[in-house]
C-alpha cells in the first residue's frame, strides 16, 4: 500500500525535514504544507518566508548557510535601496526579488496562492506538492512588553528582542485551509502527519488555528508525529527557546511534548534528551530518540526514514488514551 504523508512546516528547521521525506517518498506519497501567517507586505510586494524556504530547498538552491534566501544571491537592488534612502530592514536579494514579482503579478491577477506557489514550484523543478497552508491572509501577531507587533517586525526588525507575551493569528478565525490541505487531512488513505521540528507557537499554531484543522488531525485515524524544535534546552534555529523561556515554560522537549498533548501519537527527540523519554511516555505519547540535528543531505534523509520507520510502527499500535 503507498505511503500518503501530510507534513507541515514551517520555516528552516521543517524544510529540512521536509526535504529528507521527498527524497523517500513520490511525489505522490507526500504534501507539504507550510505556514504563511509569518507573511506580509514589503514595498508592494507580497513575501511568504515560510514558504519560499521550503520552495528553495526542495528545489536545492536555499542558501546552505543560513538555511532561507538562495544560494550565491547578489544584493545591487537593496545596496541602490540604501543609497536611496529606503528601508533595509527585511532584505530582499535579486534573484529572490524575482520570485516576489511573479508571485505578486500573479496575486493580483486573481490567482489563489496555492495557484502561484504550484507554478513557482513547477518553474523550479520542484515534483513534490507544496501547499500554503490557507490562500487567505493570516497575521502571526506577537504581544510583546514593547507592545504588540507583526512578526516580521519582531523577528528581523527587532531582532526577537522583546520579551513574549502571546500571540494572536488575525484573520485564522475567517481564513479557510488550502481545499487540498483539509482534502488530505480527511483522506481515509491518509498514513500520517508528521509536523516537522517547527516553531510550536508561531510556525505549527498557524496552521492549528484554521478552522477544522486541528479537529480533522484528531479526527484522521493516522498517526500525529512531531519532531522536537528543542534539543539539549536549546532552539536549532530561531526563538523558539527564547519564546518558552519568556512564557515560563521548561526549555525542554518535554514541554513541547506537553504544548502539543494528546494531539500527537508519537514524538521525537534527539540522542541528548534520551533521558526524557519516559517523562513523555508517561504523557500517553510514543517516543522515539534519534539523531536530530540536520545538517549534511544524509542527515536529513536519515531522520526522515526513521520518522517513517516510527510512523510504520505507530500505525500497528492502538492510539493512546485521551487525557
Amino acid at each position: 500500500m503507498k505511503a500518503s504523508v501530510l507534513a507541515l512546516s514551517g520555516g528552516v528547521g521543517g524544510a529540512k525535514l521536509a526535504l529528507g521525506l521527498s527524497t523517500l517518498l513520490a511525489p505522490d506519497e507526500l504534501t507539504i504544507v507550510a505556514n504563511t501567517g509569518d507573511d506580509f507586505e514589503h514595498f508592494g510586494l507580497p513575501i511568504s518566508p515560510d514558504l519560499d524556504t521550503v520552495m528553495y530547498t526542495l528545489a536545492g538552491i536555499a542558501n546552505p548557510e543560513q538555511g532561507w534566501g538562495i544560494a550565491n544571491e547578489s544584493w545591487a537592488a537593496m545596496e541602490m535601496l540604501a543609497s536611496l534612502g529606503g528601508e533595509t530592514w527585511f532584505r530582499l536579494g535579486d534573484r529572490d526579488l524575482a520570485t516576489h514579482l511573479v508571485r505578486g503579478q500573479w496575486l493580483r491577477s486573481g490567482k489563489p496562492l496555492a495557484a502561484v506557489t504550484e507554478h513557482l514550484c513547477h518553474r523550479l523543478g520542484i515534483r513534490h506538492r507544496l501547499l500554503p497552508m490557507s490562500n487567505d491572509p493570516v497575521r502571526t501577531m506577537v504581544a510583546t512588553e514593547s507592545g504588540e507587533m507583526p512578526f516580521q517586525q519582531y523577528f528581523v526588525h527587532e531582532r526577537c528582542g522583546p520579551a513574549v507575551k502571546g500571540f494572536r493569528f488575525a484573520g485564522s478565525d475567517r481564513a479557510r485551509p488550502d481545499p487540498l490541505f483539509i482534502e488530505r487531512l480527511r483522506s481515509p488513505d491518509l498514513t500520517a502527519t508528521v509536523i516537522c521540528p517547527s516553531n510550536p507557537f508561531v510556525s505549527v499554531a498557524p496552521m492549528l488555528q484554521l478552522p477544522g484543522v486541528e479537529a480533522a488531525l484528531r479526527a484522521s485515524g493516522a498517526p500525529v508525529v512531531a519532531v522536537s524544535p528543542i534539543v539539549a534546552e536549546q532552539a536549532i534555529k530561531g526563538p523558539t527557546a527564547k519564546m518558552m523561556a519568556e512564557l515560563n515554560m521548561p526549555v525542554t522537549a518535554t514541554a513541547v511534548a506537553t504544548h502539543y498533548g494528546n494531539l500527537l501519537s508519537g514524538f521525537v527527540i534527539d540522542e541528548s534528551d534520551r533521558d526524557q523519554a519516559d517523562g513523555i511516555r508517561a504523557l500517553g505519547i510514543a517516543v522515539m530518540v534519534a539523531p536530530t540535528v540536520m545538517h549534511a543531505r544524509e542527515e536529513k534523509i536519515e531522520l526522515a526514514q526513521r520518522v517513517l520507520e516510527f510512523v510504520a510502527a505507530l500505525s500497528t499500535r492502538p492510539a493512546p488514551c485521551m487525557r
